[in-house]
């Protein structure tokens, strides 16, 4: 998969979302049936609208957190506007990047779009639905089809041209409407009330993230290795070190490829360290741990090492604190030791 932004013709190629899809279409038990747009007091908005497409529907918020449970309210909204879909994760450095300016984008639109944000470590089912083979993934829904957009960290100017090319496609399909949130007639936004400004990054933290988003890898990896060797102590550079590595080691390789040479050589270390790779970004990380620590005590050296070495990276992107992390640590020490 690529960050190349998609064209309106190329929106229409939609992912396997059929089963989440044809669930949420069927009405609930005792509910009546829907017609076009969501009716008043939707589940999804908690509000009303004044009519059909082009109806200004009333939503908690234009940023909103969903789950697999509650993804049918989504496709329920997107009769009414599309939703732009944000599959991130706690751990994943790029996601950071990214999902502040999707919601900058969302305000700003001011009701023409919603944005669904999805915590990849939760809802395994959206993950695997919308294909997420990697993180962030973005994706939309148009009345109630799913389209893939783009994957990784986008720069603010391509995400704004992808998100204009999604409401062409919109309007193409009549999705028309607009939706206002709650509290959009409150006085005072955070901004007004002062609300600080965060604080910027570290010089070689920024430099990285700016290499990062123009795919740079190793110019990131050289800054926060830099950040690192000035603060051993930067548990912030140490993961970002983590998860740009991980990206330089993916870049180039299809996950086809990555799978088959895994499945052909299964006790072939370099290729299940890769496949492991491609299970951390795709947020399967008790998988990638599982298929590691299950070959450490089978290989000695060198490739012993190896592993180690990947697992304790892994352990960094992942947050040492993290249930999985500590389960992991303990199964690695006792395969070690």
């Amino acid at each position: 998969m690529t960050n190349v932004p998609p064209t309106p013709s190329s929106l229409r190629g939609a992912v396997d979302l059929s089963s989440l899809v044809d669930r949420a279409q069927r009405p609930q038990q005792g509910a009546a049936p829907t017609t076009g747009s969501a009716p008043a007091g939707d589940p999804a908005t908690g509000g009303s609208t004044s009519g059909a497409g082009d109806g200004v529907l009333s939503v908690p918020s234009l940023v909103m957190d969903v789950t697999d449970q509650s993804f049918q309210d989504i496709v329920q909204l997107s009769t009414v506007v599309p939703v732009i879909v944000d599959i991130w994760a706690e751990w994943c450095g790029p996601c950071k990047q990214l999902s502040p300016v999707l919601e900058r984008l969302t305000e700003e639109y001011a009701g023409r779009f919603v944005l669904a944000k999805v915590d990849a470590d939760t809802n395994p089912q959206l993950v695997q639905a919308f294909q997420a083979q990697s993180i962030p993934t973005v994706a939309a829904v148009i009345g109630g089809r799913p389209l893939g957009l783009f994957v990784g960290a986008l720069p603010e100017a391509e995400v704004r041209d992808v998100l204009e090319q999604v409401l062409q496609a919109a309007e193409q399909n009549g999705v028309t409407g607009r939706v206002q949130a709650d509290d959009a007639g409150a006085p005072v936004d955070a901004a007004e009330q002062g609300e600080p400004e965060p604080e910027p990054l570290p010089p070689h933290h920024q430099a990285a993230y700016d290499a990062i988003e123009r795919g740079d890898y190793a110019a990131a990896i050289a800054e926060y290795r830099t950040a690192i060797a000035q603060d051993p102590h930067d548990q912030m550079a140490v993961a970002g070190l983590a998860q740009v590595s991980l990206l330089d080691r993916l870049a180039g390789r299809t996950a086809d490829d990555i799978r088959a040479a895994a499945g052909a050589g299964p006790s072939d270390v370099a290729a299940q360290l890769a496949v492991a790779d491609l299970d951390v970004s795709g947020g399967h990380v008790e998988d990638a741990f599982g298929r590691l620590l299950d070959l450490v005590p089978t290989v000695i050296g060198d490739d012993r090492e190896a592993l180690r070495v990947r697992l304790v990276e892994y352990f960094e992107l992942i947050g040492v604190d993290d249930p999985r992390v500590v389960a992991a640590r303990r199964r690695l020490a006792n395969a070690l030791y």
